[in-house]
C-alpha cells in the first residue's frame, strides 16, 4: 500500500512553481479567475502525484511577498518540499525568505528544481546552481541534488520525479529510525512526533472551506496526526463545538478514512460556512486547547538589521492561521539578530499549538519575516520577567528528558493539576506514555493524587501540595496566635480564608488529608494545627479550675458563663476562650449556646436516661427534669441535646430510646 506523504512547493514568483507541477501531474493548480487572469499564485492550490510507493499530496504556494501568509498556511503539515529557482532569474528576495521559513517550520527533506534551463546557457545554469549551493550551505537542503527543468519542453521531469521519491525513500527511513527510538527511549525530536500520537490523535488545521449543494460545509487541510473516519465526531477549534463528519474525500475521490500525510477535504454536519474560517483545526476532542498566551523560543533570523524587542508587535503564523500578538521578553530586552531567546506572546485571538509546534513571526506591516521557533507551552499564564526560578522551569520543557517535561507540566498547572492530555500536548508525550510516566512519578512521590467531591480526582505537584498544605498551616497558626486559647477553629471560616485558590473541594480533601497525616486535628467542624496548645497564664489555669469544679459541685443546675465574669478580673475578657478550653480537654460538654455541663454527669445523664427508657415507657420532660433533679430551664436544652447525639428521640410530647 502506497505511504502517503504532503510535497511543498516554494520559491520567487514567476520563477515556475505551478508550471512545474503541472509538468509533474497534470493539474493547473491556478483555480482562482484572478490568477488566470494575472498569471500569478495568489492562494494555495493542490494537486496529486502517484510515485508507485508513494502518493504524494502536492501543495503549491504563491511566491508574491504580499501573499507569504498564504504561503506559510500551505506550508503546514508539508513532509517534503521542491524549492524552486528559475535558472534566468537565479536566487531572489522570496527564495531566500522561502527557504528561512521553511527552516523555521523544521523541514528535513527535499529537492532543488532549477527552471527555465531552456531559456539560458550552460554557462548561466552553472554559475546559477553554484549560487544555490552557496544560498543551501547548511540548511536542510546543502545535499539535496539540484534537477534542471524546463516545464515547456519536459526536460529533466522525471529525473525530478526520481529524485521526489528518492527524498520520500529517506524521510521514510529516517521516521521508521524514530519510531525505533521511541520504543526503546522516551525522548524524540520536535521534527518527528511519535508515531502513537500521530496513529491515535487526529489532527488538522483547516486552509480552505466551501459550500457543496446538497451536502453543506467541507473544510480542507493536510491531515498532521492521527486518522479520520466517516462517522466520527472532532472537535472545532477554537470554539470548542463537537461535529461530526458526514463524508471524506482524499484529491476529489470519496474514502472512508484519512490519515496523516494526506489531504482531506472533509464534510462537516451542522457547520455553517459563514463559521469557517482559515486557521481554525479540527482534531480528537480534548487534544488541543486555545489559548491567548503561549510561552515560545524565539530566534531572530541572522539576516535581520535589527533585533526583536521586548514588547514588539508581531504576526504570529502558526498552522494555517495569522494571528496579531505582542512579544514580551522573558530573559532580557532583546533577542538579537542570529540568537536564541525565551520570550511570551500574547496573542489578539486565541492559538491552538503543541509543544515543539514550530512557528513563523513576521513583522505588524507583514513585509518581511523576522523569525521564528518552537512552543514550549501551549497553554501559559503570564510569567514575571526574569524570574530565575520560573526561567530554569520553563528551559527543562526543552532541554529535559520526558519525565522532567511531565513534572514541568505538572507544576505549572498549580492547584487546578494536570490531565493525560496536558501532557500529550504540552510534553510531547503519547497518551500511554503521558499514563505510565503519571504512574512513575507516583512511585517516586513527585505526584500527588486527591480524590474530591464526587470521586473528582486531582494530580498535583508534590511542590504545589507543599505549599496547599504550607498555606493551610499559616492561615491556621494565625488564626491559633489571635486566639491563644481556643484550641480549635470553625473549619468553614478557615477554608474560606483560601477561597482565593479557586477549588474549595480541593482545600477540603487537603485539610483531611492532613488530618489522616496527623499534621492537623480535627473533624468536618473543626480544626487545628497538632502541633498547638493553648498557653494560659497561671491567672487562667486557676481560674479554669474553679470553673470546672464549680460545674462539677453544681451537677445538673450548672452555673451560667457569666457568673464567673467577677472571678476572671481583668482576664474577663478571655472568659468565652477559656470555656473552648475547658471544652476541648474534655472537662465541660457543650449542651447548648452557654450551656456546659461537667463531664462526669453528661456521663450519669446518658446512663441514667438510658435505664429509664430501657423499659420501653416514654418520657416527657418534666419527667426528665425529675430523673435529673434539675429545673425545666436546664430540662429542655438536656433533653434536645439527648435527641441531637442520639441517645432518644421525640415521639409527641414524649422521649424514647433512640436505638432499642
Amino acid at each position: 500500500m502506497p505511504r502517503d506523504l504532503i510535497l511543498g512547493t516554494a520559491g520567487h514568483i514567476d520563477h515556475g512553481k505551478t508550471s512545474l507541477v503541472k509538468a509533474l501531474t497534470g493539474i493547473d493548480c491556478d483555480r482562482l479567475p484572478e490568477e488566470k487572469a494575472r498569471g500569478i499564485t495568489i492562494d494555495i492550490g493542490f494537486a496529486t502525484l502517484d510515485l508507485g510507493e508513494y502518493r504524494l499530496g502536492i501543495v503549491d504556494v504563491p511566491g508574491h511577498e504580499r501573499f507569504i501568509k498564504n504561503m506559510l498556511a500551505g506550508a503546514t503539515g508539508i513532509d517534503i518540499v521542491v524549492l524552486i529557482i528559475a535558472a534566468d532569474d537565479s536566487i531572489m528576495p522570496q527564495t531566500r525568505e522561502h527557504l528561512e521559513i521553511l527552516k523555521l517550520l523544521g523541514l528535513r527533506h527535499g529537492v532543488i528544481a532549477l527552471t527555465k534551463c531552456d531559456l539560458v546557457d550552460e554557462t548561466t545554469r552553472e554559475v546559477v546552481e553554484l549560487e544555490i549551493r552557496d544560498l543551501v550551505s547548511g540548511s536542510f537542503l546543502e545535499s539535496a541534488p539540484i534537477i534542471r527543468t524546463s516545464a515547456h519542453t519536459g526536460i529533466g521531469i522525471s529525473e525530478l520525479k526520481s529524485a521526489i521519491a528518492a527524498a520520500c525513500d529517506i524521510s521514510n527511513f529516517k521516521s521508521q529510525i524514530a519510531d525505533l527510538n521511541a520504543e526503546s527511549d522516551a525522548s524524540n525530536s520536535i521534527c518527528n512526533l511519535q508515531s502513537e500520537i500521530c496513529n491515535s490523535l487526529f489532527r488538522l488545521a483547516i486552509d480552505r472551506s466551501f459550500v457543496v449543494q446538497g451536502h453543506g460545509t467541507i473544510v480542507t487541510g493536510s491531515v498532521v496526526s492521527g486518522s479520520l473516519k466517516v462517522g466520527d465526531e472532532v472537535e472545532w477549534l477554537p470554539s470548542g463545538r463537537i461535529v461530526r463528519v458526514r463524508s471524506l474525500q482524499n484529491h476529489d475521490q470519496p474514502v472512508e478514512e484519512v490519515h496523516r500525510g494526506m489531504r482531506a477535504a472533509i464534510n462537516l454536519a451542522g457547520v455553517n460556512h459563514k463559521e469557517v474560517e482559515r486557521g481554525q483545526e479540527i482534531a480528537t476532542s480534548g487534544f488541543l486547547k486555545p489559548s491567548r498566551v503561549v510561552t515560545v523560543r524565539l530566534h531572530c533570523l541572522a539576516e535581520m538589521r535589527k533585533a526583536i524587542k521586548h514588547r514588539a508587535s508581531v504576526r504570529f503564523h502558526v498552522g494555517t492561521s495569522e494571528i496579531m500578538g505582542t512579544v514580551a521578553m522573558l530573559d532580557g530586552d532583546a533577542i538579537e539578530p542570529g540568537g536564541w531567546g525565551l520570550a511570551q506572546l500574547f496573542l489578539e485571538y486565541p492559538a491552538t499549538t503543541t509543544w515543539g509546534q514550530p512557528f513563523v513571526v513576521r513583522g505588524p506591516s507583514a513585509t518581511q519575516t523576522i523569525g521564528g521557533g518552537q512552543v514550549l507551552q501551549p497553554v501559559a499564564v503570564k510569567v514575571r520577567r526574569r524570574h530565575l526560578d520560573m526561567l530554569e522551569r520553563i528551559e527543562m520543557l526543552w532541554t529535559g528528558d520526558p519525565k522532567q517535561r511531565a513534572l514541568t507540566v505538572a507544576w505549572f498547572g498549580g492547584f487546578t493539576g494536570f490531565t493525560q492530555m496536558d501532557l500529550v500536548r504540552g510534553a510531547n508525550l503519547s497518551p500511554s506514555e503521558a499514563d505510565a510516566i503519571i504512574q512513575q512519578l507516583r512511585d517516586d512521590k513527585k505526584l500527588v493524587t486527591l480524590t474530591i467531591q464526587a470521586g473528582r480526582q486531582v494530580i498535583l505537584h508534590t511542590d504545589t501540595i507543599a505549599e496547599l498544605d504550607e498555606r493551610i498551616l499559616s492561615v491556621l497558626g494565625k488564626m491559633h496566635t489571635e486566639s491563644l486559647l481556643m484550641t480549635t477553629h470553625d473549619r468553614q471560616k478557615m477554608q474560606s480564608q483560601l477561597d482565593y485558590i479557586g477549588d474549595d473541594a480541593l482545600v477540603h480533601a487537603e485539610v483531611d488529608r492532613l488530618i489522616r497525616m496527623k499534621k492537623l486535628v480535627g473533624d468536618t467542624k473543626r480544626v487545628a494545627r497538632a502541633d498547638f496548645k493553648p498557653k494560659l497564664s497561671a491567672n487562667l489555669r486557676k481560674l479554669k479550675d474553679k470553673v470546672v469544679e464549680a460545674y462539677h459541685t453544681a451537677g445538673f443546675q450548672p452555673p451560667e458563663p457569666s457568673s464567673f465574669a467577677g472571678a476572671a478580673g481583668g482576664n474577663a475578657s478571655s472568659l468565652r476562650d477559656l470555656f473552648e478550653v475547658c471544652v476541648a480537654e474534655g472537662f465541660l460538654v457543650l449542651i447548648a449556646p452557654d450551656v456546659f455541663l461537667h463531664a462526669d454527669f453528661d456521663v450519669q445523664m446518658r446512663s441514667r436516661v438510658s435505664e429509664r427508657l430501657a423499659t420501653g415507657a416514654g418520657a416527657t420532660v418534666g419527667e426528665m427534669r425529675d430523673l435529673l433533679s434539675t429545673t425545666r430551664k436546664y430540662a429542655v436544652p438536656f433533653c434536645e441535646y439527648l435527641d441531637r447525639i442520639g441517645v432518644t428521640k421525640r415521639e409527641g410530647d414524649l422521649r424514647v430510646l433512640a436505638k432499642a
